[in-house]
Parts: C-alpha cells; sequence; structure tokens
C-alpha cells in the first residue's frame, strides 16, 4: 500500500530508492512516516536498522508461498540493514492461533529442533547467510519464568486481546480460547522488546502480533518498531492461498523439473503478481516484459523466465536450464532424460502383468481403478504410445511408462 509522504518530511534521494524497495509488493507498511524517519535516521549515522522475522517451525518445510517475505527481507538486506531469522522454537510449544477457528496442538522439542534446522537451511537459499542474524526466542522467553511471563501479560488488557478478530468470532461462536493462546501474541511482541527491532514483518494474518510488538516496545520505553504486512501467495490454482493441504503449492526442496514444471502451470494473469513477490528482478524490468507481453509478445515467454529464476535460486542455472529441455521435450511426447528406474516381478509362473496393476506398483497411480480411471481418460502412454485397452498384460521386457505430462517411469519386467 503505496502512501504518500507527509510534507513535512525532507528526505534523500537515497531514502526515498530504500522507501521504494521496501514498499514493492507490500499489503501494509505501518506507520510509513516513522518508516521513513527511521531510514533517514540510518542514513546520517550510519547504523544499520534491526529487521525481525519470526518463523514458527511447524513443519520440515517450506514452500515458495512462505519466501515472500523471506524476499523482502533480502531486499532490506541488499540495503545494508541487519536482518534477524528468528527461529520461534519457544512460541512454537505454545501454537500460534492466528487465523484458526481451533486450538492447535502445540509441538514437541524434538519435532521443532529438526523442523528449525531446515527452515534455516531453506532460508539460506535467500537470505545472505554471512549478513544474517540467526537467533532463537527461547534466549529470552525461557529465562522470564512464572514471574516474569505474568508482569508481562500486566501489561495488556484481555478487551484489547479479544479484538482479535479469531479470539472475537470464537468467543462469539461458543468456541474454546485456552488461556495459553493469549499469550502467543504476548510472546511474539516480547521478541521485538528483547530484539530491539525497527520493523518486523509478517503475512496479512499476522498483523495483530505485530501490533503488538509496537505495543510492548512502547511499554518497556523502547521506540516502537514499523511492521510491514506481505500479500498472502495465490497458490497453483490461482484461487487458493498456496497451502500443501491444498495441494497448490511448490516446495522449496522439490526436484528441478518438477518446480519448472509447476511455474509453467500458472495462469498468465497470476504470473505478474508472482514477478512482483517473488522475483529479484527490478520493477522497472518486469514492467517493460510486461509491456512486451501486452504488445503481442508470447506470454509463456515470461512466464519461462519466471520458472528459470525461480528454479536457478533454490538449485543452480545448469539445473534451471536442464529442467527447461526437460519440459521441452516433455511437450513434444519425450522422454525426459533422467527418470525413474524400477524393477518389478511378473506375476506367478512368469504371468504378465496388468496395466492398470503396473502403474500402481511403479508409484504412478494411487490404485489400479486410478490406474483405469487415467487409461479412460487417455492420460498414458507405454513407450510414447497412448494405452486404450484396460485389459493390456505386459510380459518380461523394459517399458517406459507415462502418465500425464509429467510423470515418467522406466519398468523392468523380469
Amino acid at each position: 500500500m503505496n502512501q504518500a509522504l507527509s510534507p513535512q518530511l525532507v528526505v534523500s534521494d537515497r531514502v526515498r530508492e530504500a522507501l521504494a524497495v521496501t514498499l514493492r509488493g507490500v499489503e501494509e507498511l505501518l506507520p510509513q512516516d516513522e518508516w521513513v524517519k527511521k531510514l533517514a535516521k540510518s542514513e546520517a549515522t550510519g547504523k544499520p536498522l534491526r529487521i525481525k522475522l519470526g518463523l514458527d517451525p511447524t513443519a520440515p518445510d517450506i514452500h515458495i508461498g512462505h519466501t515472500v517475505v523471506l524476499n523482502k527481507m533480502r531486499q532490506l538486506q541488499d540495503l545494508g540493514h541487519t536482518v534477524i531469522f528468528l527461529i520461534g522454537d519457544f512460541t512454537s510449544m505454545i501454537g500460534d492461533p492466528s487465523g484458526r477457528n481451533s486450538t492447535r496442538p502445540p509441538l514437541t522439542a524434538e519435532q521443532i529442533k529438526l523442523n528449525a534446522e531446515t527452515y534455516r537451511a531453506q532460508a539460506d537459499k535467500i537470505l545472505d547467510p554471512a549478513k544474517t542474524e540467526l537467533r532463537y526466542n527461547s534466549e529470552w522467553s525461557d529465562p522470564l519464568g512464572a514471574r516474569g511471563m505474568i508482569q508481562l501479560a500486566s501489561r495488556y488488557t484481555v478487551a484489547r486481546m479479544m479484538e482479535r478478530n479469531d479470539f472475537h468470532d470464537r468467543f462469539k461462536a461458543g468456541t474454546p480460547i485456552a488461556v495459553h493462546e493469549f499469550l502467543y501474541p504476548l510472546m511474539q511482541g516480547y521478541d521485538s522488546v528483547a530484539l530491539q527491532s525497527d520493523l518486523e514483518l509478517g503475512g496479512t494474518d499476522q498483523k495483530f502480533n505485530l501490533l503488538m510488538g509496537r505495543t510492548l516496545q512502547a511499554e518497556y520505553g523502547q521506540e516502537p518498531q514499523c511492521i510491514l504486512t506481505m500479500p498472502l501467495l495465490e497458490g497453483l490454482d490461482g484461487v487458493e492461498k498456496m497451502s500443501k493441504s491444498k495441494n497448490n503449492y511448490i516446495g522449496v526442496t522439490e526436484e528441478p523439473n518438477t518446480m519448472f514444471a509447476k511455474v509453467l502451470s500458472i495462469s498468465d494473469v497470476l504470473m505478474w503478481k508472482w514477478y512482483t513477490l517473488l522475483s529479484f528482478k527490478p520493477e522497472a524490468e518486469i514492467a517493460a516484459l510486461k509491456a512486451e507481453v501486452d504488445g503481442g509478445r508470447n506470454p509463456k515467454d515470461a512466464k519461462v523466465a519466471l520458472a528459470k529464476e525461480i528454479t536457478a535460486r533454490f538449485h543452480s542455472a545448469a539445473a534451471a536450464d536442464a529442467a527447461e529441455q526437460d519440459f521441452i521435450n516433455r511437450s513434444k511426447g519425450g522422454i525426459p532424460d533422467q527418470i525413474d528406474e524400477i524393477t518389478l516381478p511378473l506375476g506367478e509362473g512368469g504371468a504378465a502383468v496388468g496395466i492398470a496393476a503396473l502403474l500402481k506398483s511403479a508409484n504412478l497411480a494411487a490404485s489400479s481403478g486410478e490406474g483405469n480411471r487415467l487409461i479412460d481418460g487417455g492420460g498414458v502412454r507405454i513407450d510414447s504410445n497412448v494405452v486404450s485397452d484396460k485389459g493390456l498384460k505386459l510380459g518380461a521386457g523394459t517399458y517406459v511408462l507415462q502418465v500425464g505430462k509429467r510423470k515418467f517411469a522406466r519398468v523392468t519386467l523380469s
């Protein structure tokens, strides 16, 4: 949300450029004038601003929807500011109620430790590890103890806590709210006090918690942080928020070929939002590319460029080039250079194996029934030839099985 600067603010070109970088693709920057003053102060003193992002390691890996805020962190890091990647190992054991209509079970310490290790490795693909301050909020949360927790809780009212949408809605609906859920936003806000952050980033669903940090910093006599919220990224379907549960995601650890192909599957309209939120290309370059597409250039060219950029970021430029060639081969009905090699036994007494059962055994279909449905839809090929006979049986030999455009396996029956 780009707001006009107050006329009283006189800032340098460098600060204006930093503000433009900050505002790229954001949902809200609050309060914008305070952030401009912080940028100006940093320029005058040479002291970097402290920019915080907290993530609870609730799953062992992340998808590119999670990287929207990480990309923004990298942009601000490149401006010379201090980036703090905060692992919420303490808050994970409470459970974040944001956007939920029921309590979320807390994680075990072992789960948190394992997930945190993979989070950091994945974040390092975007942030500059040498310039990233890695912290765990158990550093200051554990020493608080019961006395400190009660004192912290005294700095915020129940009435203010109930202004939060999910709490308000659950209370109105008679859905239980556990007392420990009130502690989560308090502890996230206290993280900002402990880190003396100047700016905290988060998704739009985290706005209440981010504002809590401002409130508590003022309570503890600190200059309140500004908050920056990023929009939630729509997934491959272009409708729902990217989510593993909705199967519309791209995991940052997915194979290059799969990652590349998934990016190419998004709509031409959604592509430009992804460019804004996921690409590191300058906005002027993106605008020029969009103008070319609007002028008649094939939008697939722009989508390929985006797919290669994203694939190269999480793998390598060579992997992105190979993924592009793999996609071209598949589009032409060709066979990828690298596919799974599987050896399976023939039936009893060396009997031939039915195609539907073979698809299931090769992990190309969840069941024989699904295999039959795929055949009915014309989505199954053997050695590039479409299979139309559900009663087909294969004897000893090696076959390249294909389901749809992306699933391949070289199966040897013996």
